[in-house]
């Protein structure tokens, strides 16, 4: 990702020193024809061939290797970005903050809506995973207005976790049959609605999110209560 304005990055992933030190090691041995604005372009990438493979999959399991190459594709670009650019001081921290999380928004949503064309999820409960997220990007950029605090971590996952756990996820759809035939019928608003295995796992990634969400709301909520108290009648 690009530069994030002048805020404070925090980022506390499982994997974050370890990926800190491999995109150090890439950025480094980028051509020089290699920009910023290209590797943000690739991650776009990567989420479109994210989606294309879900959508292939209702016609072939093994498409789904194309969405496991998607992720890494949009990780290579999505989280490179940034670092080629410290590496090589060419910060445009304005710019970079407006075209990079201009771009994650778009990514997302496309991998969700192409993950809710398959057979796979169920396109609400994408959608419903997609607003959370949307919801909690917006509470991220908020906060790095507000507090100079830019958070790129909740509860030990960032981004690459979960795109690894995508990635896992994908595979074991494509190895294991009981997961793509399992089917739970539920009965929502007077309707029966069929679930699948991959639907319970966005519905989990869903509540996980709220939680994570609200938790968030209320402690900023109590802390800009704290900065900026009501101020009493004369």
């Amino acid at each position: 990702m690009h530069h994030k304005e002048n805020s404070r990055r925090i980022q506390t992933s499982i994997l974050n020193a370890a990926e800190k030190k491999v995109l150090v090691w890439l950025a480094e041995r980028q051509p020089r024809w290699m920009t910023s604005d290209i590797l943000t372009g690739i991650g776009g990438a990567g989420a479109l061939i994210v989606a294309a493979g879900y959508v292939l999959s209702n016609f072939n399991i093994n498409w789904l290797w194309l969405s496991t190459f998607g992720f890494f594709v949009n990780w290579y670009g999505d989280s490179l970005d940034g670092t080629l650019a410290r590496v090589r001081n060419t910060q445009r921290p304005i710019y970079g903050f407006y075209l990079d999380h201009t771009v994650d928004g778009m990514t997302m949503a496309v991998m969700c809506v192409g993950a809710g064309l398959s057979d796979m999820l169920n396109l609400y409960v994408a959608f419903a995973v997609l607003a959370v997220y949307l919801l909690l990007s917006i509470t991220v950029y908020i906060n790095a207005h507000l507090k100079g605090e830019f958070k790129l971590t909740y509860a030990g996952l960032g981004p690459t976790e979960f795109r690894i756990i995508l990635m896992i996820v994908n595979t074991l759809f494509i190895y294991v049959a009981p997961l793509r035939t399992f089917v739970a019928h539920v009965r929502i608003l007077g309707m029966d609605v069929p679930l699948g295995s991959f639907d319970f796992i966005g519905l989990a990634i869903f509540v996980i999110l709220v939680i994570i969400y609200l938790q968030n709301f209320i402690c900023d909520a109590r802390g800009y209560a704290k900065v900026d108290p009501l101020k009493k009648s004369e």
